[in-house]
């Protein structure tokens, strides 16, 4: 049948076919989720012909979404012997950290080896420049490299997406350098389209908040210890045990700063919350406890080379 006019009233769509009007009752949301569902499936196609066409491969493997994702269907494509996982554990992450990605990896079916890396050893971490994420992120990958060959498998990939290129991430140049394949980028999957994927997937941390290492916590020229570390991971647990979904503490020397997600702010000061964190914090050895009035937002303690400004907000 021939379409012969389109009108759109009160929201609703109506294709006059033929002379009748068929009401569809398609909301803008509604067509834009199909949208998305046809660009993440063939992007998923595409992930799943690119993984098959590697062979094997060693996941660099974190226990957040990203990462996750790509494992699953790196062990649905390759099969368990030729997609391994490798976690690294180091004083950056809180011990909660592996334990979530055993838990991960259980639940996907997969092999995990986890490698001991003290990363305070690095040249370049502990001094905490602007591209300490360069030093450590290329220690890192040479160990997974010499894992991968050592296992006979062909590539080393990680969980870098399209979201990640206009981002301030100095550690890429690492994976550049080692020769690293980031299949979720190469296909042009932003982390949306991957949370959605991974939803699909049944992956349990689909929706998990992104979480990055300690080291993060600290501005750009600030010394890093395994005290400091500490001190910092205690102020966050705290905030992780009243239920916060995504937060940050910020070191600032007897000061921390806790940043939390805005609509959070009313939870923060119910049923004496306020009070435990600040109290938790100040056991952890810090003066002050300040809540951020602008809320969590990531890289917050970035300093870029082209942007030399402590706060770069991005």
């Amino acid at each position: 049948m021939k379409i012969n006019h389109i009108m759109k009233i009160k929201s609703h769509l109506f294709f006059i076919i033929s002379g009748g009007f068929i009401n569809w009752k398609i909301s803008a949301r509604r067509i834009t989720i199909i949208i998305m569902n046809n660009r993440v499936k063939n992007k998923m196609f595409s992930l799943r012909e690119l993984l098959r066409g590697m062979g094997s491969v060693l996941v660099c493997f974190s226990g957040g979404v990203d990462s996750s994702f790509l494992f699953k269907v790196a062990v649905d494509e390759l099969g368990k012997k030729n997609a391994v996982g490798l976690h690294i554990k180091s004083a950056l992450h809180p011990s909660w950290t592996h334990t979530e990605a055993r838990c991960i990896a259980e639940d996907i079916g997969a092999k995990v080896i986890e490698l001991d890396v003290d990363v305070m050893l690095i040249p370049g971490v502990i001094e905490n420049p602007p591209d300490r994420c360069y030093h450590c992120k290329r220690e890192i990958l040479e160990a997974a490299t010499q894992q991968a060959r050592s296992l006979k498998l062909k590539y080393v990939v990680d969980g870098t997406n399209a979201d990640d290129v206009g981002d301030y991430r100095p550690g890429m140049q690492a994976v550049r350098e080692m020769g690293v394949r980031s299949p979720l980028l190469e296909v042009g999957m932003t982390k949306r389209e991957i949370r959605q994927a991974a939803k699909q997937l049944k992956l349990p941390n689909w929706d998990k908040p992104s979480y990055t290492c300690l080291a993060t916590r600290f501005p750009t020229g600030t010394t890093i210890d395994e005290e400091k570390l500490r001190r910092v991971a205690a102020c966050e647990d705290a905030l992780r045990e009243q239920g916060f979904g995504i937060y940050r503490v910020r070191y600032h020397g007897d000061l921390v700063r806790i940043e939390i997600a805005r609509d959070e702010f009313p939870r923060m000061f119910s049923d004496g919350r306020n009070e435990i964190i600040a109290d938790a914090c100040r056991k952890a050895g810090f003066r002050y406890v300040a809540l951020d009035m602008e809320g969590y937002r990531t890289g917050s303690m970035n300093t870029s080379p082209s942007n030399e400004k402590d706060d770069k907000r991005k």
